[in-house]
């Protein structure tokens, strides 16, 4: 496990603010749950008579490459990015509006990364939203809408675009990134402009508002929550938890 004072610092940071968002969560719980329901309802509304809610797919390659990293989408709605051969399982529950989980990718989104590009370990990204209260212009949904957006057209890059999404995240309690600034996040991440559409029409809307209250239903109450191999762990465990599930192999 790495002794770097600046990552701990972050992480003891970090760990702070899950302390307050953990309480604010949980004496809150009712005001979420009545938040998710009116979400769905508006989502619902703006569906209209089309049918169901829009379910991302990240569909297989057609000519597979050997130890290319791929992408699908999990039953619990995450972005699961990584080799098909890999040994351990990472799974990070987040809100991309939050600052904690701005200081655990600034640590430990390296780390991921590598654990990824090497084959140790593929990670699945539940990004989801319950923070729009923290913005002026529900910048929370429509962040997690656009990690759909982008991670159909390349799964491969999403954790390139996800640290450019923390690098770039707006401060709490003001206006977050307007939809034209998501386009555009994402095409420095090396998307193309064709995932405007999607990020303008909020196309998983219902899909993240759904998946967000089927995660708080499995107990989660902050984030960002770290399980490695099903097991939860503290984000400060990351690099010791890997290491220790791939050598159990």
């Amino acid at each position: 496990m790495s002794n770097n004072p600046g990552r701990r610092n972050l992480l003891q940071e970090a760990e702070r603010a899950d302390r307050r968002r953990k309480i604010v969560i949980q004496a809150g719980v009712a005001v979420v749950l009545v938040a998710l329901i009116a979400a769905i309802g508006i989502g619902i509304a703006m569906r209209g008579d089309d049918g169901p809610a829009a379910t991302p797919t990240i569909p297989a390659p057609s000519d597979p490459v050997a130890g290319a990293v791929t992408g699908s989408i999990t039953d619990s709605g995450a972005v699961r990015v990584g080799k098909a051969d890999a040994r351990v399982t990472v799974r990070v529950v987040a809100d991309l509006q939050c600052p904690a989980c701005k200081n655990f990718e600034t640590a430990y989104g390296k780390v991921l990364e590598d654990a990824v590009n090497s084959g140790v370990a593929a990670v699945e990204y539940n990004v989801i939203s319950f923070l729009d209260r923290a913005s002026t212009n529900e910048y929370s949904s429509r962040a997690a809408n656009a990690a759909y957006c982008v991670a159909e057209q390349d799964p491969a890059k999403f954790q390139g675009w996800l640290d450019r999404m923390y690098a770039q995240q707006p401060a709490e309690g003001g206006p977050g990134h307007t939809d034209e600034q998501l386009v555009a996040i994402a095409v420095e991440s090396g998307y193309t402009d064709a995932v405007a559409g999607c990020i303008e029409d909020r196309t998983y809307a219902t899909f993240v508002a759904d998946k967000t209250q089927a995660v708080f239903g499995e107990g989660v109450n902050s984030t960002p929550t770290v399980f490695v191999d099903g097991a939860k762990i503290a984000p400060t465990e990351l690099e010791q938890a890997i290491a220790e599930a791939a050598a159990g192999q």
